[in-house]
């Protein structure tokens, strides 16, 4: 980790909060239907957090544009979430807007999404490196937003990559670059570490969020989010 503020080292043990409801696994079947709830796993039990290098890079530019938040937040929620996973959407459509308004655009709460682009989902990798290589022209989130918008629409298709550069144009970053960003791979070590720093904390479904010393897994409704927010910000003050 290196410039952003540092989450807890530990999050396993009695302090952690395993919270499942309904959530995507390895071995859920490509439909873009819901599979059934994923049972609970083993907590983590290391830090998941991003790295935000401090270098203009588009590695560095990929890495500080998907956090977002004031820098001196007190508390972090770090999601791990699968583009083409259907309960990821699921929360980012009922949840994440009321979120990001009252805790994170308040300056309460800092927020990074972490890639899990799980082996089931056929356009979930070319999804994540289309978010992050919209972020390295500094429209990860703009992107973020279009991709879970459209999931239905491009789940089917049997290749994505046009697709995408259509939804990076609307999100106001150049599809040509984004295409030739696509193509290098260039961006996809930085989606692999977060998946082996995810799996390495014994993370293995989407969506699962890391709130200090808290794990929520599955797709919980806002309340949910607001308690364990509100308790972290208690006990960071």
């Amino acid at each position: 980790m290196t410039r952003s503020a540092r989450l807890p080292r530990a999050l396993g043990g009695a302090a952690a909060v395993a919270l499942v409801l309904a959530a995507c696994a390895p071995s859920e079947k490509e439909s873009g239907e819901p599979s059934t709830p994923a049972a609970a796993r083993q907590e983590p039990g290391a830090a998941v957090a991003p790295t935000a290098a401090a270098d203009s890079s588009p590695r560095g530019r990929a890495d500080q544009a998907r956090i977002r938040g004031d820098s001196t937040a007190p508390v972090w929620l770090v999601m791990v979430s699968d583009f083409q996973c259907p309960y990821c959407k699921l929360w980012h459509d009922s949840t994440f807007a009321a979120l990001d308004r009252e805790y994170v655009r308040s300056g309460k709460v800092r927020m990074a999404y972490l890639n899990y682009p799980l082996p089931s989902h056929k356009h979930a990798w070319p999804a994540a490196q289309a978010a992050m290589c919209a972020g390295a022209q500094g429209k990860f989130w703009e992107m973020h937003d279009l991709i879970f918008e459209t999931q239905r629409e491009w789940t089917p298709l049997e290749s994505s990559e046009a697709f995408f550069e259509g939804l990076a144009a609307r999100a106001g970053a150049d599809p040509a670059a984004l295409r030739r960003c696509t193509r290098s791979g260039a961006l996809r070590p930085l989606i692999q570490a977060d998946m082996d720093r995810s799996a390495a904390s014994g993370i293995s479904s989407t969506p699962t969020f890391i709130v200090g010393d808290s794990v929520i897994e599955g797709a919980h409704p806002v309340e949910r989010f607001r308690a364990v927010l509100d308790a972290a910000l208690k006990g960071a003050n």
